[in-house]
């Protein structure tokens, strides 16, 4: 007879009822996404009851983040994929996918009666010879300039084939390779600026050389400048009124008032003196520029930008090479950006600032365009994926093939350790192969053809030594993935195989789910 140690607010589940509660819920949350996988897989529209905001989405990450899930092993499935979305910025629909075949194959072994810590240690084995093979397969082209950007290229394609951009991915991809290999090598997207303008197509949209600002220039101030000088600040520009809460000025006639006013401007006339002082032609601000000192830079023959937004100016100082100041006094002291020009454009029906020519070179804006808000959100999601992979096969150089070839492969390799294990185990590293083959089996499944007949021709492919077999989803046969230019990041495959194996072997080792509500300050403590 067990005996209750719990409050009235706590629920238990034990054992069998624990395991299956965590399986439920993962397999649940693979089963939402996986039509999204690939190229062909569909989007889901998500529609907040509170606000009435609707999301058109086809990222696993996005997906996932935005419903609030109450089962633990569904939370531990979206903190993969979000994991996944920081660390290479794709690949998150497969890595909550294969997590949730991987416990769909745990369930059927368990019911087996076979120990979870025997699947755990028969799926550490697998997950080592998928990582092996991996390793083996994958091929690094970073020596010739030429064949590495036609395999960042050929990535970037693979990347957006499943995404909004897919109709665009030729020119979409060209576009995303010139912008990451700008970057020279670094891995900070901070540098490549999205804008985002309704209107027009997809395909309007475009690469831009430099860093656009959406803001206007002071009023009769030049639209151009050449060779600018500027001084980029977060300071008050509003005459220093006296910011003393609750604090009252008593005068006894108007001319007592003027004098005020009087002193406040010749305040504002000194700070704006000190700016002079630097030797600029552009004074870039943080926060407002009012009339009167923007009256006065115009008198001076500098520019003024008011109010540019914080991410702006952080970017703006980051691109141009100059600090961001609030105070004034010391000029020697203070780092100047420079650029070549700085002029106003019409994007869209908006007038905005170009910085031309910016100090760090690798600064670029890409302007996007498309009917409506939703197709932009969208896009820009689907573009920051293929910058992150791209940029961080900058840095991890080497590739592997796409098209369910690298899930084969690593399944072929994982079969051949279940042969050399003995006792139960063997049959946990069978059930890791089977899982590893279901990712190819989804990708043709959401292509509308016959999974089971187009997976066993793969299969037998790659089993008999033509190891660069894939899917050919766009005609519904098995195709040559190095001839098609299906590549994908290894950085990427091994993020999935890795974290897909020590989330399930982490939900696996669950035998106990205590919920209760958090403790509060009047509970009764005796």
């Amino acid at each position: 007879m067990s005996v209750p140690i719990f409050g009235d607010q706590v629920v238990e589940e034990r054992a069998e009822n624990a395991r299956l509660s965590a399986f439920v819920g993962a397999i649940a949350v693979g089963d939402l996404v996986k039509t999204t996988l690939g190229p062909k897989g569909m989007d889901k529209l998500l529609t907040s009851a509170s606000t009435g905001n609707s999301l058109v989405t086809n990222d696993g990450a996005t997906i996932l983040s935005s419903i609030p899930f109450d089962n633990p092993a569904a939370k531990v499935l979206v903190n993969i994929s979000k994991v996944q979305d920081d660390e290479v910025g794709d690949g998150t629909t497969s890595v909550t996918v294969l997590a949730a075949e991987l416990l769909r194959e745990a369930e059927k072994l368990v019911d087996k009666k076979i120990h979870p810590q025997t699947i755990i240690e028969g799926y550490r084995i697998a997950s080592k010879a998928a990582l092996e093979i991996l390793e083996k397969s994958a091929v690094d082209s970073s020596s010739n300039a030429d064949l590495f950007r036609k395999d960042l290229i050929s990535i970037a394609k693979t990347t957006l084939s499943s995404k909004i951009l897919s109709q665009d991915k030729d020119y979409f991809a060209n576009l995303a390779v010139d912008a990451v290999l700008r970057l020279k090598g670094s891995t900070n997207l901070e540098h490549i600026q999205i804008i985002k303008k309704a209107g027009g197509k997809l395909s309007d949209s475009y690469l831009d050389e430099g860093f656009i600002l959406n803001k206007t220039f002071g009023v009769k101030q030049p639209k151009k400048i050449k060779n600018a000088k500027i001084l980029i600040a977060n300071t008050p520009m509003d005459t220093d009124k006296v910011k003393i809460f609750g604090a009252k000025f008593k005068v006894d006639s108007t001319s007592k008032l003027a004098e005020l006013e009087k002193a406040e401007k010749q305040k504002m006339r000194e700070k704006v003196e000190k700016i002079k002082a630097h030797g600029i032609t552009c004074f870039v601000n943080r926060q407002l520029i009012y009339n009167w000192p923007e009256q006065l830079f115009t008198e001076a023959g500098i520019n003024s930008i008011e109010h540019a937004d914080f991410e702006g100016v952080e970017r703006l100082s980051l691109v141009t090479g100059g600090e961001v100041v609030s105070t004034f006094d010391h000029p020697e002291l203070v780092k100047l950006g420079t650029c070549d020009t700085i002029e106003e454009v019409i994007i869209g029906e908006d007038t905005m600032i170009k910085f031309s020519g910016v100090a760090t070179g690798e600064a670029c804006t890409i302007v996007l365009r498309g009917a409506t808000e939703q197709v932009l959100e969208e896009a820009e999601r689907s573009l920051h994926d293929a910058l992150s992979v791209l940029s961080q096969t900058t840095q991890e150089t080497r590739t592997t093939l796409g098209g369910g070839c690298a899930e084969m492969l690593m399944s072929m390799a994982v079969d051949r350790a279940a042969q050399n294990a003995d006792g139960k185990k063997a049959l946990a590293i069978e059930s890791f192969a089977t899982a590893l083959r279901q990712l190819p089996t989804i990708l043709a499944d959401n292509a509308g053809f016959d999974a089971s007949e187009l997976v066993a021709k793969l299969r037998s492919a790659i089993y008999n030594g033509m190891t660069t077999s894939g899917l050919d989803l766009d005609q519904g046969k098995i195709g040559d993935m190095r001839e098609l230019g299906i590549l994908e990041s290894y950085k990427l495959k091994r993020a999935v195989v890795s974290s897909a194996s020590e989330a399930v072997e982490l939900l696996l080792r669950v035998d106990n789910i205590i919920r209760a509500k958090p403790r509060t300050a009047d509970r009764n403590m005796m």
